[in-house]
C-alpha cells in the first residue's frame, strides 16, 4: 500500500497543477460481471478516494512532484472521505473548494475476477468547475513547469484550461478520458495528449487499426498526426505498454509481465507519473517508460491510490524497461 509522500531519492521537483475530478469511489469484487436483470453477489466492497484528478495528483505526489490539486467537493460527507486521504498521502488542499448544495463525485465501480472494471460516475461537485472557475484559479499557473487535466471535468474548462495554459506558456498536458468534444485549438496545444485506443479512435487516431493492432502500427499512427492533432502523443496499450511521439521521434513501450489483480486507476497512476516526470525535465520515452512502470504496479494491488507505488519503486522498474 502507498503510504504518505513521496519516497526518498529525488525531492521535489517542477510543480504540476492538477485541475481535475474528485470522486469517492464504491467498489464491489465480483466473479464476474452481472447480465442485463441478473443481480450477483460481491465478494468484497470498498469505498476510497477516486476521481481521475486526484487519482492522478497523488500519483504524481508519490512520483515526486510538487502537486497543486484544483477541485471541488461537495458539502456532503463523502466530502470527508475525499480530505481524509489527502491528509494520508499529504497532499496539499488548499486550492480544493466546496460547492454547497451538491454531492461529492462518486464512482460506482465493479471489479470481476479478471481484473477488468465497469464504472459508473456521477459528477455531482465536479461539475460545478466551469471557465469561470478556472479563471478565477489562473494565478496558480505563475511558476508551474506543467498544468494537467483529464475529460471528466465540463468541456468548456478544459478548452479554459487549454487555453490559460498557452498563455502562461506552461506545458499542457490533457488525459482525454473520458472521450468529450473539446475543441480543436484546445488539442492542438496538448503537449502531450494522452488517450487509450479507445479514446484516440474518437478523435480520428488509429481509425481502422484493431485493438491488438502492433505497439509499432500504434505507434506510426501517433507520429502522423503529431503537431497536427497534438503537440505530441501518447497512446496507452493496457497490458502492452504504451506508444509515444513528438517532433524529434516517436517510441513503444513494453509493459512487464504481470499478474493483474485490479486494473482501477492503472491508467491515472500512469498518467501522474507521466506528468512528474516531464515536469522534472525529463524527455518523453524516459516518461513514458516511467509511466509504464506505474501502471504496471498498480495493476497487482486493490483500488486506485492505494495500489500506487513510490518514486523508488517505479523508477526501478522503468530501468528494466526500453523505449524503442
Amino acid at each position: 500500500m502507498a503510504e504518505a509522500g513521496p519516497a526518498g531519492g529525488g525531492g521535489r521537483h517542477g510543480a504540476v497543477v492538477v485541475f481535475g475530478s474528485v470522486n469517492v469511489d464504491a467498489t464491489s469484487y465480483v466473479a464476474d460481471f452481472p447480465r442485463p436483470g441478473e443481480t450477483v453477489h460481491s465478494r468484497d466492497f470498498r469505498v476510497a478516494l477516486g476521481g481521475k484528478g486526484a487519482n492522478q495528483a497523488v500519483a504524481a505526489h508519490l512520483a515526486g512532484a510538487g502537486v497543486e490539486l484544483v477541485a471541488r467537493l461537495g458539502d456532503d460527507a463523502n466530502a470527508e472521505v475525499a480530505r481524509a486521504a489527502f491528509a494520508r498521502f499529504g497532499l496539499p488542499t488548499d486550492a480544493v473548494g466546496v460547492v454547497p448544495g451538491e454531492p461529492t463525485g462518486i464512482a460506482q465501480i465493479t471489479v470481476a475476477e479478471s481484473g477488468e472494471n465497469t464504472i459508473i460516475v456521477t459528477a455531482g461537485a465536479n461539475a460545478s468547475f466551469d471557465a469561470d472557475a478556472v479563471r478565477s484559479e489562473a494565478a496558480r499557473l505563475d511558476g508551474a513547469a506543467l498544468v494537467l487535466t483529464q475529460g471528466e471535468l465540463p468541456v468548456r474548462s478544459i478548452e479554459a484550461i487549454a487555453a490559460a495554459s498557452d498563455a502562461a506558456g506552461v506545458r499542457f498536458v490533457l488525459n482525454l478520458a473520458p472521450p468529450v468534444a473539446v475543441s480543436r485549438s484546445a488539442l492542438a496545444v496538448a503537449d502531450p495528449l494522452v488517450v487509450n485506443v479507445h479514446e484516440a479512435r474518437t478523435l480520428g487516431l488509429g481509425e481502422g487499426l484493431a485493438d491488438d493492432a502492433s505497439a509499432e502500427t500504434w505507434r506510426d499512427a501517433a507520429a502522423s498526426v503529431v503537431g497536427a492533432l497534438a503537440r505530441s502523443i501518447v497512446v496507452t496499450l493496457g497490458d502492452r505498454g504504451a506508444v509515444a511521439a513528438d517532433a524529434t521521434g516517436s517510441w513503444s513501450v513494453a509493459a512487464p509481465r504481470v499478474a493483474a489483480v485490479d486494473t482501477t486507476g492503472a491508467g491515472d497512476a500512469a498518467t501522474g507519473v507521466l506528468a512528474a516526470m516531464l515536469a522534472e525535465g525529463r524527455a518523453l520515452p524516459d516518461a513514458v517508460r516511467a509511466a509504464v512502470a506505474a501502471g504496471a504496479l498498480a495493476v497487482q494491488g486493490r483500488g486506485t491510490v492505494d495500489s500506487y507505488a513510490r518514486r523508488d519503486d517505479v523508477l526501478a522498474l522503468a530501468d528494466r524497461t526500453e523505449a524503442v
